[in-house]
């Protein structure tokens, strides 16, 4: 029988010094993982809530068929001026335009506007530092005109889009944004280097995402936005990157 001496025992156990350079190398190994396990948690939410509002502006269309019998190419425009989507003036005159795109989002979606200084405060977070072209897009496209409204989803998903644009074809489809995060970060458009329309490269996913919506349709506006939804040519496994 083997007998364990406290010399021996000491011996096996781990010195401070060994202790410490574990440590070490688990504090580096996290802070170079975490970063890319957040931003891919981060992305996938994103993605949810993208599909998620795709599928609650489509049954949209869907349910105002039934009830209204038409679809988004025989919306007409919503025309009233006063810039404050807030105004009684404005909201009253809805009945004067029974089949824009405002009241059909409204009435199908359930959705509250954004307005006042939250609106005021939500254009503000809009990021456009230069290299993103479609993000002065979004900016201009999310509630800086008297056109243009911010509604908001029960589970704080936002739907922007102009109010005056009407008969939605596919030759010439109405345009809006999905922010999958709300009034949250980062408020920047999913993006990706692209040629010849498509991406080419693995797409960067953002919280903003550029659709269009026609006839029956409510579909991606961008090859990123497509790439999220359906997975870029080049990216047969449907992972994103976040770099």
């Amino acid at each position: 029988m083997r007998l364990i001496t406290k010399h021996n025992a000491m011996s096996s156990a781990f010195t401070l010094a060994e202790v410490l350079i574990t440590l070490a190398i688990i504090g580096v190994v996290a802070a170079m993982t975490m970063p890319t396990l957040i931003n891919n948690t981060s992305g996938a939410q994103f993605k949810t809530a993208y599909k998620k509002a795709l599928s609650v502006l489509s049954q949209a269309v869907v349910m105002n068929i039934a009830l209204e019998d038409y679809d988004l190419a025989g919306t007409s425009a919503y025309a009233a001026t006063d810039g404050d989507i807030a105004s009684d003036d404005k909201e009253k005159s809805i009945d004067e335009f029974p089949s824009s795109l405002y009241k059909l989002f409204k009435a199908r979606t359930n959705g509250t506007p954004l307005t006042g200084g939250e609106l005021d405060d939500y254009k503000v977070q809009i990021k456009n530092d230069g290299t993103d072209p479609s993000q002065e897009t979004a900016q201009s496209a999310i509630g800086t005109e008297g056109s243009n409204f911010v509604f908001r989803f029960q589970d704080g998903i936002i739907f922007s889009f102009d109010g005056e644009q009407q008969n939605c074809t596919e030759a010439e489809p109405c345009k809006g944004w999905i922010d999958a995060n709300g009034t949250k970060g980062p408020n920047r458009s999913v993006s990706c280097p692209n040629s010849g329309g498509e991406c080419t490269d693995i797409v960067k996913i953002n919280d903003i995402f550029p659709i269009k919506f026609y006839d029956q349709t409510v579909a991606p506006a961008s090859p990123a936005a497509r790439a999220v939804l359906y997975g870029s040519e080049n990216n047969p496994t449907g992972e994103e990157s976040e770099d």
